[in-house]
């Protein structure tokens, strides 16, 4: 499999620099671009596309969340995910509905900052719990999508898992199955709802 490549949008140069070598430090990742300023990012991503942007929410000038938007306007189809010092359902919700696919804190470790990284190449969409039920608040507000009715038992219960912010392995737990398993059932999920993405599996929950 050819490397995943990553983006970096981070204003503290120390950071951004770590965030730099950890990626290139990865067997499967490496480092297309690393920008101080959402300005810069948005003059030069466009041409490169990476698989991934970690982008920083708390940005001098433009937003982390407006440059995703700006983005998402250019048709950068990159997944991005966001960087937060603290767990902020409010603004990373924002960024969701901006068009990024998660988030990640910058104090976390660094194998769960790679596997965020891994998830979104994987259809995955790393967020906390609370953050998961602002989602299916705002979607919720207008039911279920007539799709969500094609789906089993079980697979509607996965969907209810990844709703509240579980990862796969807590899936799996959850329910006592494999996590093969889960991506089997995930699989099912968004060929059946007719989506890509988590998030966009969770706009179709609605209020199950």
């Amino acid at each position: 499999m050819s490397a995943i490549r990553v983006a970096i949008v981070e204003d503290d140069a120390p950071l951004r620099a770590a965030f730099t070598r950890l990626i290139d430090d990865a067997d499967d990742m490496s480092c297309e671009g690393a920008f101080a300023s959402a300005e810069e990012a948005l003059d030069r991503l466009p041409a490169s596309a990476p698989d991934v942007v970690l982008m920083d929410i708390n940005l001098p000038g433009i937003s982390g969340i407006e440059c995703v938007r700006q983005l998402r306007a250019k048709n950068v189809d990159s997944q991005i995910v966001m960087l937060t010092t603290f767990d902020d359902a409010t603004s990373v919700f924002e960024s969701l509905k901006a068009g990024a696919a998660g988030y990640v804190l910058k104090r976390s470790p660094a194998p769960e900052i790679l596997a965020a990284v891994r998830d979104v190449v994987a259809g995955g969409a790393p967020m906390s719990g609370a953050v998961a039920r602002k989602v299916v608040q705002f979607f919720g507000q207008r039911g279920p999508a007539p799709e969500v009715e094609s789906l089993t038992d079980r697979e509607r219960e996965v969907l209810v898992a990844l709703s509240q912010g579980q990862q796969y392995k807590e899936v799996a737990d959850t329910l006592g199955i494999s996590i093969n398993t889960v991506r089997k059932y995930i699989k099912a999920i968004y060929e059946k709802l007719h989506v890509n993405t988590r998030l966009d599996a969770i706009s179709k929950l609605g209020k199950v």
